[in-house]
């Protein structure tokens, strides 16, 4: 069996090819309480028409809803790719607990790259930050994806 964090960005992972199916970005992303997933969802921003339908916003809403809470305080986040800066405030605003990502994102990440959210002073909750977990396969699936789109 594979350790929980393994185990879990790989549903995540699972989450990011189910997006590309439907012809979204693949980024998955999976929310986890005490060992038990409240939430995993993929990107649908083409089929909701819906600019914040990013894989990382859907799963806190879904968990927000079954945990009957806005705050998602011992939760953590496995998401494939860097969050952009929205998400990464939704994960501030959430109190997720921990934030494990995949590939990094120069381009659009708000975490390690561009706003760093994280590290602005007005950010009220700081998750604990983990990248670059399966990065290369995570990172594989962007590439793919957007090179059959060129």
């Amino acid at each position: 069996m594979l350790p929980a964090m393994t185990r879990f960005m790989a549903m995540a992972l699972e989450q990011a090819r189910a997006a590309a199916l439907r012809g979204e970005v693949p980024v998955g992303a999976v929310v986890v309480s005490e060992g038990r997933v409240l939430a995993a969802e993929g990107n649908r921003v083409e089929e909701l028409s819906d600019p914040t339908a990013h894989a990382e916003v859907l799963a806190i809403r879904a968990a927000a809803a079954a945990a009957g809470s806005p705050r998602l305080e011992g939760c953590d986040l496995y998401v494939t790719l860097e969050p952009c800066a929205m998400c990464a405030a939704a994960i501030s605003f959430a109190r997720i607990r921990r934030l494990y990502f995949g590939a990094y994102d120069p381009k659009g990440g708000g975490v390690e790259h561009g706003p760093r959210v994280y590290q602005q002073s007005t950010c009220h909750h700081r998750p604990e930050v983990v990248g670059g977990m399966a990065e290369g396969e995570a990172a594989a699936l962007l590439r793919e994806f957007f090179r059959e789109r060129r």
